[in-house]
């Protein structure tokens, strides 16, 4: 199986079109089918469903997809890096984050350090942390930002200054809304919306065995789109302080839980893991900048 025959299936899984895909490839289509046909063959899986004018994905393309994405990634990166093992001023780095106001912090530490080394590119991708300590595992990324305690025995990591704040976003017309802090009680009969791993960790263990007492409506990865659904009356949304704009004239407002709930965020990057120069640079100038600030904001 090789990297070209994957970029190839990728191009076609993305324009759902083989003269399309040809075309972005510079190839002819009857080399572009072929390749193809041989994939499917070494594989002993059928990859598409072919229409009359479109190309679908089988389960076993979507599968096979998820994988390609990661490998090409991969494969890129090993290449930026070793063009970039004798370039000690600048290059790639690739973070993995999670949905926390914390991350401006991260923000903050990137935008001094590319002052000194203006060469350095960074590319963020975001997720929770199956996601993104998977793209971390599999070295797509070099560092991910956790929102819950790491694996200390896969990872090392460093907490970030601050921990973010639980609360509850709601109607800022709502009877709920009148109050200033909001306790388990208060969230009973009430549909909720959360993110599958804050329900299952953070709010499990602040209910402790009222859990099944509350009644998760739906779940989001990301909180802004559960927010939009609180604005449409559908719900009321679990999530950290400062992620949704609950100012005046938004139509929410925030409410804190009691007792208090925070979350410790965390930066982590794999044990004996083998850095480009200005991933290294990089890390040194964070743990700088975290390790004498830890108990107190530095910006």
């Amino acid at each position: 199986m090789e990297l070209r025959t994957m970029r190839y299936f990728l191009a076609v899984a993305r324009e759902e079109n083989m003269t399309r895909a040809a075309e972005l490839l510079h190839v002819t289509q009857p080399t572009l089918s072929k390749q193809l046909k041989s994939l499917e063959d070494e594989l002993g899986k059928k990859l598409f469903t072919r229409h009359s004018f479109s190309i679908q994905l089988t389960e076993e393309g979507i599968l096979l997809r998820k994988r390609a994405e990661d490998l090409i990634k991969m494969a890129d990166k090993i290449t930026t890096e070793f063009l970039a093992l004798d370039d000690i001023l600048g290059g790639d780095i690739y973070f993995g984050l999670a949905e926390s106001y914390q991350i401006r912090h991260l923000a903050s530490v990137i935008r001094q350090f590319k002052n000194t080394f203006s060469d350095m590119h960074y590319h963020i991708t975001s997720g929770d942390t199956e996601q993104v300590t998977e793209k971390l595992d599999k070295g797509v990324i070099d560092f991910a930002v956790l929102a819950e305690e790491p694996n200390t025995v896969k990872y090392h990591s460093l907490p970030f200054p601050e921990a973010d704040l639980w609360g509850i976003v709601m109607p800022a017309d709502c009877l709920l809304a009148k109050k200033q802090t909001v306790c388990v009680d208060d969230l009973y009969g009430l549909p909720l919306f959360c993110s599958e791993q804050g329900w299952n960790h953070d709010i499990s263990k602040w209910c402790g065995n009222k859990i099944d007492k509350l009644h998760l409506e739906g779940s989001f990865r990301l909180s802004y789109n559960g927010s939009l659904f609180v604005k449409e009356g559908l719900g009321y949304l679990l999530t950290f302080q400062h992620l949704i704009d609950t100012s005046p004239g938004s139509g929410l407002v925030f409410r804190p839980l009691t007792p208090m709930l925070e979350t410790k965020i965390y930066l982590i990057w794999k044990k004996y893991q083998v850095f480009t120069p200005i991933a290294e640079r990089f890390l040194k100038y964070f743990k700088e900048r975290f390790e004498t600030n830890l108990r107190r904001v530095f910006f």
